[in-house]
């Protein structure tokens, strides 16, 4: 690169060289690749960060079954919520955003809003009957009432006959 001695002008020119590629320029340039190339960058976006690698596990190992998966996750959550301190409000928060953390990144790797819904809508049956004394702190309560709001606009999105379904179950929360 030359030297430019005006800062402005090599941030414009860093900017340009570093500037991050549109979904649709990424899928024409991917078009262009052969498939040994496609694996060797799936293999190289895997060894960098730990969530790539989880998400190509599930593209690759679990997408087929996505009740499995769904039902894998529910078993995840509720050995977590075996492990939370009910005793101390403080300690259970961090628990529990801990787990609702784990839980978001297994619903975003579906990518499905019938199991956002479903994992939500068994998130807030465990915490219900948990004995943590939700009306005892603030933070609790908006995290509880943050994913009622979740559960139904992901309930809104899908077929009347599972909208019937799950509001059965919304509604005993």
């Amino acid at each position: 690169m030359p030297e430019i001695s005006d800062p402005y002008q090599r941030k414009s020119i860093i900017f340009k060289i570093m500037k991050t590629a549109s979904i649709s320029e990424l899928k024409e340039e991917l078009q262009n690749k052969s498939a040994k190339e496609i694996s060797d960058l799936c293999l190289r976006l895997a060894r960098f960060k730990k969530e790539n690698k989880e998400l190509l596990n599930y593209l690759l190992f679990e997408a087929h079954d996505v009740e499995g998966y769904t039902e894998a996750t529910k078993v995840i959550m509720d050995e977590a919520f075996k492990e939370v301190n009910t005793t101390n409000l403080y300690f259970a928060k961090k628990n529990l955003r801990r787990i609702l953390r784990t839980s978001n990144k297994y619903i975003k790797y579906t990518g499905s809003k019938l199991t956002e819904a479903t994992v939500l809508i068994h998130f807030c049956s465990l915490l219900k009957t948990s004995g943590i004394k939700l009306q005892k702190s603030a933070a609790l309560q908006k995290l509880y009432t943050q994913q009622l709001k979740k559960i139904n606009a992901a309930i809104a999105t899908l077929h009347e006959d599972i909208q019937y379904d799950l509001m059965k179950e919304v509604k005993q929360l």
